[in-house]
């Protein structure tokens, strides 16, 4: 009985879910078919807000350029982590006590580790 009790729980969310997956759906085959179908030179002609286009579009970007943003990313991550830890210091350190400044310091020593690993590995170097 105990079973079918936790069955019954999960039913609320497996209609949402399909509903949700429904809805997707539907509307991405309602924008394919009703959607208008014009293509020309001027549609698939790149659009620079309004400066005339020059050359290709699909140039190669350095893979350097996506490295630095990806790392950009991750470590702007790992700082709002450390935002609110170091705004409320003290109140901090009187809650959560040794053990929070400790799991600081371990969080704060895996950052340098990623940090230093990425200089060594000339990550940020431009050529």
């Amino acid at each position: 009985m105990k079973e079918q009790s936790l069955v019954s729980d999960y039913i609320p969310i497996l209609i949402q879910l399909c509903v949700a997956i429904g809805f997707v759906v539907a509307t991405m085959l309602a924008t394919h078919l009703i959607g208008p179908k014009r293509k020309g030179a001027n549609k698939l002609e790149s659009f620079e807000c309004g400066i005339e286009s020059e050359g290709n579009a699909r140039l190669p970007f350095s893979v350097k350029y996506f490295l630095t943003a990806i790392l950009f990313v991750l470590f702007d991550v790992e700082v709002i982590f450390m935002y609110p830890w170091a705004v409320n210091y003290k109140t901090f350190l009187h809650e959560m006590g040794m053990q929070g400044f400790f799991s600081m310091v371990i969080f704060l020593s895996l950052f340098l580790v990623g940090f230093y690993y990425i200089v060594r590995k000339g990550a940020l170097k431009w050529e």
